[in-house]
């Protein structure tokens, strides 16, 4: 089933490793200097925007500010009057985001739009970023008994998964190392100038200690500040674009295909839904199908690289198996053959993915596709994939409750 192609004109994202709060600055100041970068990124007027989403989970929280989208419109006079909205689905809300401007775009209530993902995260102590990001959670029903939720939550899935198909936690200590070792070359990563040795990634219980069961310091993912940002546009407003810049469409990346599935909050239901299926999180594999089926791509084979929501170890092995790099089981030892790695069969998160070039979770699915769209257009600088055209993303809201898919690609 193929769907309309939406272009992208161009793309921004902060430097990740900056610590705002220390700089007295905050969220509101990433939303500004943002979106004037992403305007001048894709070389779009801010009159020309049609239509704004701003992809945001707690802002409430961590910095005591709502209406996000009346904060966007702020920012250039040429916005007033201009359609804003924010969205929240945890983690994934960067992705949902850009869905809901990819919808309106294909039902052609507008032509052009501008998405920001933002999260300010790291202005509070971490105990109380921990609790704010646990409200993502089922609040009151799960958790309940952790320092940190979300490392006790996904301790949790990698003991389930080491129960039923068994655990090598070897495997997940090459997916943070390969992480860290390609976020050295992502001018934006959280962790590029970071010195790290390879006992980091062991069992060694002094420089890589338990945080929450199974799972190890080096197994999770960090707290981070950062904003993202993209100018979609539909075919008419991109033929221009593209006419005024000396190009043509087939120079410009576009989104092929989008999935988004949606399951129970609570992981214990998650759980007992897939018990004796062969994938944990089926959802997750459906989101992926519906982006290929979208794009016309039959299989993984057809994708050149990938950004996964790799915000602890074992979500990067889950992603191995439901992208249907590995059947289900084989994951970890796919990881140790090299399935992942720069010139595996599918190189994974070639900027560091969440792991090591960070994580500001509104903002997280914009910048896998700014990444994506840099990697098909072959401008990733260090990072890039050598002869790739075609780029998946998948990012996860919560324990895989929400799971956004999209098939960025170039050229013919």
């Amino acid at each position: 089933m193929s769907v309309q192609p939406i272009f992208i004109l161009g793309g921004y994202q902060t430097d990740f490793a900056r610590s705002w709060g220390k700089e007295n600055l905050g969220l509101t100041d990433m939303i500004a200097e943002s979106v004037p970068q992403t305007l001048a990124q894709a070389q779009v007027a801010a009159a020309d925007i049609e239509t704004i989403h701003v992809g945001n989970l707690a802002g409430e929280l961590f910095a005591g500010q709502a209406q996000l989208g009346g904060i966007v419109v702020a920012q250039d006079r040429d916005f007033e009057g201009c359609p804003s909205a924010r969205h929240e689905a945890a983690c994934a809300s960067g992705s949902i985001a850009v869905g809901a401007a990819l919808a309106e775009i294909r039902a052609g209530i507008h032509d052009v739009a501008l998405v920001i993902g933002v999260e300010q995260m790291r202005n509070v102590p971490a105990q109380q970023a921990a609790a704010n990001l646990g409200s993502a959670a089922w609040v009151g029903r799960e958790a309940q008994d952790a320092d940190y939720a979300w490392p006790a939550l996904f301790a949790a899935i990698a003991q389930e998964y080491d129960d039923r198909f068994g655990l090598d936690m070897d495997a997940l200590g090459q997916f943070a190392q390969i992480a860290f070792d390609n976020a050295r070359t992502n001018p934006h990563a959280q962790s590029r100038d970071w010195a790290m040795s390879d006992r980091a990634f062991t069992s060694d219980p002094i420089v890589n200690p338990r945080v929450e069961g199974i799972l190890r310091k080096n197994d999770c993912g960090r707290i981070t500040d950062g904003a993202a940002g993209l100018v979609l546009a539909g075919r008419q407003f991109a033929e221009k674009w593209a006419a005024d810049h000396d190009k043509s469409l087939d120079d410009l990346p576009r989104i092929d295909g989008f999935g988004h599935t949606t399951s129970t909050l609570l992981l214990s239901d998650k759980f007992e839904l897939s018990a004796g299926r062969e994938l944990m999180f089926p959802q997750l594999a459906r989101a992926v199908n519906s982006a290929l089926n979208q794009a016309e791509i039959a299989d993984i084979k057809g994708i050149d690289t990938a950004e996964v929501h790799d915000c602890f170890t074992i979500s990067g092995l889950m992603a191995v198996e439901h992208l249907g790099l590995a059947e289900p089981g084989e994951g970890a030892a796919a990881i140790l053959d090299g399935v992942t790695t720069r010139d595996g069969e599918l190189p994974i998160n070639p900027g560091g993915g969440l792991m090591a070039a960070g994580h500001p979770v509104g903002a997280t699915g914009v910048r896998m596709i700014v990444d994506a769209a840099a990697q098909v257009t072959g401008v990733a600088g260090e990072s890039q994939i050598d002869g790739a055209r075609t780029a998946l993303t998948v990012n996860i809201g919560g324990s895989y409750t929400t799971v956004c898919s999209a098939v960025v690609r170039s050229g013919c």
